[in-house]
């Protein structure tokens, strides 16, 4: 898993995707809009604390292409700036984080994402291994839940521990591992989901301080290179683990069931009809 982890990084140039911006910035601001994932603070023992926008997301303003080269820029930012300033600030090592989900807004039609989210997992399982503490699940509605249901079992226990479905917005359990400044929008305010994305309050705002300084880092680094150009940077997505494939087919089983059972129109997935 090294070797192909190392292969992969080598052949797709990922040591130097930190120098690649994504161009022009209003592009990069509506990718911002469309995958929401932002820095919102750190817990309590100095984990950062990532908030993810999961039902809200629409991957639908770019090629799918720029959200890879996206989210795996912010995982290399993780790696080599956010993680080793935490270690220095907090005086221990710290190699992982908190994932802290939005259910909000997840919708039947969120089977029609599966094919980029499978992709983006499929990168984060081969080659970003054990990088989250744990994952809280907030705002889950019914949906959710069904799905939950069905997905649990198929986990591993080592995963299961990991997942914590939280009551509501998850305020009250949160504040006792983090700061109320280091909440998620999402999650200070029952209904807060839809705060602006013009809010600089907001995790996934281009205006928000982190992702400020993820896109000024990248931009200079561009320039150190001399690198500034448009296009999106292709990267090979490797091929799914059999265990996730099955998961992902469960998944879509349990959606069409609940698509039926609401009498809700069929979807799309992958080209197909479901």
């Amino acid at each position: 898993m090294l070797v192909d982890s190392l292969n992969w990084r080598i052949q797709n140039e990922i040591d130097s995707i930190l120098e690649k911006p994504i161009v022009p910035l209003e592009l990069y601001r509506s990718i911002r809009e469309s995958q929401l994932v932002g820095l919102s603070g750190y817990s309590k023992e100095g984990l950062p604390v990532f908030g993810i926008g999961v039902g809200l997301s629409t991957y639908d303003k770019a090629s799918v292409h720029y959200y890879v080269q996206s989210h795996i820029q912010i995982n290399e930012y993780r790696d080599r700036i956010i993680l080793p300033t935490a270690t220095k600030k907090f005086g221990r090592p710290i190699s992982t984080s908190i994932k802290v989900l939005d259910m909000t807004g997840l919708k039947l039609s969120a089977l029609n994402l599966l094919k980029i989210l499978t992709a983006i997992s499929a990168v984060d399982d081969l080659n970003y291994p054990e990088k989250a503490e744990t994952y809280y699940i907030v705002n889950a509605p019914y949906i959710f839940s069904a799905c939950w249901k069905v997905v649990k079992p198929l986990l591993q226990e080592r995963t299961r521990k990991k997942i914590h479905v939280l009551h509501g917005c998850g305020r009250d359990e949160l504040l006792k591992i983090m700061d109320h400044s280091a909440l998620p929008h999402f999650c200070r305010l029952e209904g807060s989901s839809k705060i602006s994305l013009n809010d600089v309050n907001n995790c996934f705002s281009l205006d928000h301080p982190f992702h400020q300084e993820l896109y000024h880092y990248i931009e200079q680094q561009a320039l150190n290179q001399e690198l500034v150009k448009q296009g999106s940077l292709h990267v090979d997505i490797p091929d799914q683990d059999l265990e996730d494939a099955k998961i992902v087919e469960v998944i879509k089983a349990e959606f069409h069931k609940l698509g039926e059972q609401n009498g809700s129109p069929m979807v799309t997935v992958n080209n197909s009809v479901v």
